[in-house]
C-alpha cells in the first residue's frame, strides 16, 4: 500500500489542532511531568534542520510520559526581546512587532509541520505587556527587597527600615555595595532623600556606577557573552568599557547558595564546573596597604595571605577610582593613554589574555605592613575592578602572571615559599610547601602561615579573613528600544517604583529607533513617555515639571529578563491577577526535563536560578531550583560547499586542480549542487549573484566539483537545510526518526539528506506490514511465540534507551524488530496494536493513522504504553555448540530449563557423540550454561 506522508501528516496535524489533543489540565488526579525546551528567539530566518534537535528528544520524551499516565506540561513560546529584530528597525523602520510577529508566524508553522505535541494555549511571548506586566512586577519585588546575610534569604525592605529605626546600622547583616554606619538617630533624622540613597545601597535591583560594556554602533550596554574579541557578538562593532549609571540586579547575594545548589541538580558536568567557575569562590584576607605620601589606602583580597612578605609592588585596576588620585604628574599621560587602550577591551578578553603583559607606572609606593618596605604601585589590564577590590599585591615569586609582570618592568622578585627551583626564571606555585624569609611564619605549612598571618592582620587593624566571589553583580539595563520598559520614575533625582496597578508600562511609540540626539536611550525620542504621579498615568513627556509629573527610566530590561521566570508563567499563562497561582507552582514545581543548548551556561540558567530562589524566599513559589534535570543537546552539522576563485580574475577551478593556482575559497549555496551530489550547478551559481553572472569555469571531466566541509550550520556558510523541504519530501516522521538516528543526542554531527532514505524506507515497511496489497489486513489470531519475542525484545529496549535518553539506538530497534516480523509475515492485532504504540513518541502521525485503522477512536497519545513481560524472552531451547578438543564438532539442541549435568549426561548419550568417543570416557567436560559445551578427550 503507497505510504502517502503528505495526507497522513496534514490530516492528524489538523485534528490534534482541533480537537486540542495536548492541551494541558491543571485539576488532575496525574502525577505530574514538566518537559520544557529552552525559550526559541524567533529570528528572521526561520528553523533550519540543526534547531529541532532538542525540540524533538524532549517531544519524545513528553509523549512517552503521557503514555506512562503523567499528567504532561510541554509549553510553547518565544523570547521575543531582542536585538536583531531592532537592527532591522534602525535600518528599515519596521515596528520590531511587526517583524517579531512575521517571526513567530514562520517559526509556529515550521514547529507545527514536524508535529510537536506543545500545548499551544500556554503559548507565551516576552514581547507581549500581558507577559511583562509580570517581568516589571518582578522587579518591583526585587526593588523592594533586600538580603539578609542573618537568615540568608531576601526580605521585605520594611524589615531593613524597622531595623534601621530600632538599632541603625548596628547588628546588621546584609549584603550591600557600601558598608554603612550610622545609628538610628542619623536614620530619623535623614531626609526621604538621603533614606532612599541609604535604600539603594541595600536594594536587590539598584541603581549605581557600573563599568560597562558600551558598544557605540549600536547604542547600548553589551553583556560578558555578548563580546567577543573586543567587538560585538551581533555586527563585529567595537566595545569600549565606560563608567555609567546603570540599573544592578544584587546576584552576587546569591552566590553560595547558587554554588550549593549545584549538588541537588541532575545536569551536564561541564555545564555545573562553568557556572563554579564564573561563580568563583576563594577564601583568603582582606587587607589594606597605606599608599606613601597620601592619606589614601589600597585594600586588597588575596587568596595567599601567606605570601606578604614576599608582596614587592601592588597592582591597580585602569578603572580604579585610586588612580587619578595618587598618580603623579610626571607619570599622568602615560597612565592616561593606558587606560583608553584599556577601555578598548571588554573584561572576558583582559581575563583570558594570559600572554600579553602590559602597564603603567603611578609614581606612588605603598607600604608593605609586614616587611615595612616600599611597593611600586602599578596599573595593568590584569586586574578587574569587578573582581575582589580591583587592587592585588603582586607576589612574583609564586604567581605566573605577576612574575611576568615584574621580568616586563624589572621589579624585586622575592622567595617566600620553600623550592628549589630558581623563582628569578619561573614562579612556584605551591600549597605544599613551608614559608621562608617570612619572619614570624618561617617554617609553617601554608593552612598554619595563613591562619596565623590572618590573626596578625586582625590584630593589627588592617583586615581580616573573608570568603569572595568572582561573580559581581549583573547589569540590568540597556540603551536600547525593544525590550521591557524599566518600571522606574525620577523624583529629585531618586528612582522610585511605579505603583503595580499602573502595570504594565508599555512600551511608548518612537519616531526612530536610535538614541536621542543628547545620547539619551531610544525610549528618549517618545512623546507620551512622563509619569503623573498624582493621577497615576504615563502622559506626554514635555509636561514634566518635576513637581507632579517626572521622568521615566529611558533604559530597557536586558535580554535575559523575560527568559528568567517564563518556566513559571506556562503553569499559569493567563492569569491576570497574579504572575502564577501558589498552588498551580506547588503543583507543577520544577522543570523535570531541560532541553537546550550548552551556550546558555553562564547566563540565563545562572539568571534563572536566582530569580527562582528569589521568588521561593518572598513566599510566592515553594521550589529552590526551577530546572531539576538538564541536557545540552550537541550540534547538528552542515556540509559546507566550496568553490576556487583564482586570485584576482572571476574564473573558479574544480577542487581536484585549485592546487595549480593561487586561490581563494568561497562558500557557496549547497542548494546550487546537483542533486546529492558534489558537483555544482555552474548556471545555477551564474544565476546567484551578480558578481558571478560572468563567471569562467575550469572544470575537471566536464564537470565543476566543489569542496566539501563539515562546518556549523549557518545562513553566512550557506549550508542550512530547511525542515520544510525535508518534511515535504521524507515527511516529518522521516524528519524525527533521522535527526535522532544520527547519533547520541548531547554529541555534535553532520547532517546528510541522502541518509533520509534509510529512515523512509523502514517508515514504508513499517506501514506495509498493516497491510496485504492494497487492503488493511491485521488478524485476530492468537500471536507465536516467535512474535512475542519480537514485541517484548523491543518494549525492553525502548524503555531502557527513552529512559536513558538514547534515542538513536531505539530507532535502531525499531528497525531490526520490523525486519523480524515481516520475515514472519506477522498480521496480528497483538502484535501491531501495541508497535504503534511504542514507536508513536517518534514518528506519531504514522501511528495514529495506523492506529485509527486499527480502529480506535481516541487518539493514540494516551494509550497505555506496552508493558514488558519477561516471560516471553525466555528461551525454551538452548542450541550448543559441543567443541572436542577445541574445535567445534556439531550443534544439539536442548531444553533451556536443565542443569549443566543433565545437559552434560545428554551431550555424551548423544549419538554423534558415541562415534566419536569410540567406546573411550573424556577426560574434562565443561558446560557453560545456555552457551556451549566443551569437551577434552
Amino acid at each position: 500500500m503507497f505510504y502517502d506522508h503528505q495526507q497522513i501528516e496534514k490530516k492528524w496535524q489538523k485534528y490534534w489542532e482541533e480537537n486540542q489533543t495536548y492541551k494541558t489540565s491543571n485539576n488532575t488526579d496525574k502525577p505530574k511531568f514538566y518537559v520544557l525546551d529552552m525559550f526559541p528567539y524567533p529570528s528572521g530566518a526561520g528553523l533550519h534542520v540543526g534547531h529541532p534537535l532538542g525540540y524533538i528528544a524532549s517531544d519524545i520524551y513528553a509523549r512517552y510520559k503521557r503514555h506512562q499516565g503523567f499528567n504532561v506540561l510541554h509549553p510553547v513560546g518565544y523570547d521575543s526581546f531582542g536585538l536583531p529584530a531592532e537592527q532591522y528597525a534602525i535600518q528599515t523602520g519596521q515596528h520590531p512587532a511587526i517583524t517579531t510577529e512575521q517571526n513567530i508566524n514562520r517559526y509556529e508553522e515550521q514547529l507545527r509541520k514536524i508535529g510537536f505535541s506543545f500545548d499551544w494555549s500556554r503559548e507565551v511571548r516576552t514581547s507581549d505587556a500581558s507577559y511583562y506586566k509580570w517581568t516589571q512586577w518582578i522587579f518591583i519585588q526585587l526593588y523592594h527587597s533586600w538580603y539578609n546575610k542573618n537568615t540568608d534569604k531576601a526580605e521585605a525592605i520594611d524589615t531593613l527600615i524597622s531595623h534601621f529605626e530600632e538599632k541603625g546600622t548596628e547588628g546588621l547583616n546584609a549584603n550591600q555595595n557600601d558598608e554603612l554606619n550610622f545609628t538610628a538617630e542619623e536614620w530619623k533624622n535623614a531626609s526621604d532623600l538621603d533614606k532612599e540613597d541609604i535604600l539603594l545601597n541595600y536594594r536587590l535591583s539598584y541603581r549605581a556606577e557600573t563599568t560597562v560594556n558600551w558598544c557605540p554602533a549600536l547604542g547600548t550596554v553589551l553583556a560578558n557573552d555578548e563580546v567577543k574579541d573586543g567587538k560585538s557578538e551581533r555586527g563585529g562593532f567595537p566595545v569600549f568599557q565606560k563608567k555609567m549609571m546603570q540599573w544592578s540586579m544584587r546576584i552576587s547575594a546569591y552566590s553560595e547558595r547558587l554554588l550549593q545548589g549545584l549538588n541537588t541538580l541532575d545536569w551536564p558536568q561541564p555545564l555545573k564546573d562553568s557556572q563554579e567557575y564564573w561563580i568563583g569562590k576563594s577564601q583568603g584576607a582582606q587587607v589594606q596597604f597605606q599608599v606613601e605620601g597620601h592619606d589614601e589606602i589600597v585594600e586588597v583580597f588575596t587568596t595567599r595571605p601567606d605570601t606578604i612578605f614576599g608582596a614587592t609592588f601592588m597592582v591597580l585596576a585602569p578603572e580604579n577610582p585610586l588612580v587619578e588620585t595618587i598618580t603623579t604628574d610626571a607619570q599622568k599621560a602615560e597612565v592616561d593613554t593606558y587606560i583608553e587602550e584599556t577601555s578598548k577591551k571588554s573584561e572576558r578578553d583582559r581575563m583570558s589574555d594570559v600572554k600579553n603583559v602590559s602597564g603603567a607606572f603611578t609614581g606612588s609606593y605603598a607600604v608593605n605592613p609586614f616587611s615595612g618596605e616600599k611597593m611600586p604601585i602599578y596599573i595593568s589590564d590584569y586586574v578587574l575592578m569587578g573582581y575582589g577590590t580591583g587592587a592585588v599585591m603582586a607576589v612574583p615569586a609564586h604567581d605566573e602572571r605577576d612574575h611576568r609582570f615584574a621580568k616586563k618592568f624589572n621589579l624585586e622578585i622575592k622567595k617566600v615559599v620553600e623550592t628549589e627551583e630558581d623563582v628569578q626564571e619561573k614562579s612556584f606555585d605551591s600549597k605544599d610547601s613551608v614559608c621562608v624569609n617570612s619572619d614570624f611564619l618561617n617554617g609553617l605549612s601554608y593552612n598554619d602561615a595563613k591562619s596565623k598571618i590572618i590573626g596578625e592582620i586582625e590584630t593589627k587593624g588592617i583586615g581580616h579573613g573573608t570568603t569572595n566571589y568572582r561573580q559581581r553583580d549583573a547589569i540590568f539595563s540597556r540603551q536600547r528600544y525593544w525590550g521591557e520598559p524599566v518600571p522606574i520614575y525620577y523624583k529629585g533625582g531618586m528612582p522610585y517604583t511605579l505603583p503595580t496597578s499602573a502595570l504594565p508600562l508599555e512600551l511608548p511609540e518612537v519616531e526612530k529607533y536610535l538614541p536621542t540626539e543628547d545620547g539619551d536611550p531610544p525610549l528618549g525620542n517618545a512623546k507620551e513617555f512622563a509619569w503623573d504621579e498624582a493621577n497615576q498615568k504615563v502622559v506626554a513627556t514635555d509636561l514634566i515639571d518635576d513637581k507632579t509629573i517626572f521622568p521615566l527610566e529611558l533604559s530597557t530590561m536586558p535580554g535575559w529578563a523575560g527568559s528568567s521566570w517564563y518556566f513559571l508563567r506556562y503553569m499559569d499563562p493567563n492569569d491576570e491577577e497574579t504572575f502564577v497561582k501558589k498552588e498551580l507552582a506547588d503543583y507543577w514545581g520544577q522543570v523535570d526535563l531541560y532541553i537546550g543548548g550548552s551556550e546558555h551556561a553562564t547566563g540565563h540558567l545562572l539568571y534563572s536560578r536566582f530569580w527562582n530562589m528569589f521568588l521561593k524566599d518572598r513566599g510566592y513559589i515553594s521550589h529552590d531550583e526551577p530546572f531539576q534535570k538538564l541536557i545540552n543537546q550537541g550540534m547538528i552539522l552542515g556540509m559546507s560547499a566550496f568553490v576556487y576563485r583564482i586570485d584576482g580574475t572571476n574564473q573558479y577551478v574544480s577542487k581536484n586542480l585549485a592546487s595549480e593556482y593561487q586561490t581563494q575559497q568561497i562558500h557557496v549555496d549547497v542548494s546550487l549542487l546537483k542533486g546529492t551530489s558534489d558537483e555544482l550547478d555552474t548556471e545555477a551559481f551564474k544565476a546567484w549573484r551578480p558578481d558571478y553572472t560572468d563567471a569562467e569555469f575550469i572544470l575537471e571531466d566536464g564537470k565543476y566539483i566543489t569542496g566539501r566541509e563539515v562546518e556549523k550550520m549557518s545562513k553566512s556558510k550557506y549550508n542550512v537545510v530547511n525542515p520544510d523541504d525535508i518534511c515535504d519530501e521524507y515527511g516529518a516522521d522521516g524528519l524525527r526518526l533521522y535527526e535522532m538516528f544520527l547519533g547520541p543526542l548531547e554529541q555534535s554531527k553532520p547532517w546528510n539528506t541522502q541518509g533520509l532514505s534509510g529512515v523512509y524506507g523502514f517508515l514504508k515497511k513499517f506501514w506495509n506490514l498493516y497491510f496485504n496489497g492494497d487492503v488493511f489486513e491485521v488478524s485476530d489470531e492468537e500471536p507465536t511465540k516467535a512474535e512475542y519475542k519480537v514485541l517484548h525484545t523491543l518494549i525492553k529496549k525502548v524503555v531502557y534507551d527513552i529512559e536513558n535518553f538514547s534515542f538513536n539506538t531505539s530507532v535502531s530497534s525499531f528497525m531490526i524488530a520490523v525486519n523480524e516480523l515481516q520475515k514472519l509475515k506477522c498480521n496480528k492485532r497483538n502484535i501491531l496494536e501495541p508497535l504503534a504504540v511504542i514507536i508513536s513518541p517518534y514518528a506519531p502521525h504514522i501511528c495514529e493513522e495506523l492506529w485509527s485503522l486499527l480502529g480506535n477512536g481516541e487518539s493514540i497519545e494516551f494509550e497505555k504504553f506496552p508493558v514488558l513481560n519477561e516471560d516471553y524472552l525466555v528461551e525454551d531451547e538452548i542450541e550448543y555448540p559441543v567443541s572436542i578438543n577445541g574445535k567445534m564438532k556439531f550443534k544439539i539442541s536442548l531444553s533451556a530449563q536443565l542443569s549443566a549435568k543433565e545437559v552434560e549426561d545428554l551431550v555424551i548419550s548423544n549419538e554423534k557423540m558415541q562415534q566419536i568417543l569410540e567406546g573411550k570416557s573424556p577426560k574434562k567436560i565443561i558446560v557453560v550454561p545456555h552457551r556451549i559445551v566443551n569437551i577434552v578427550i
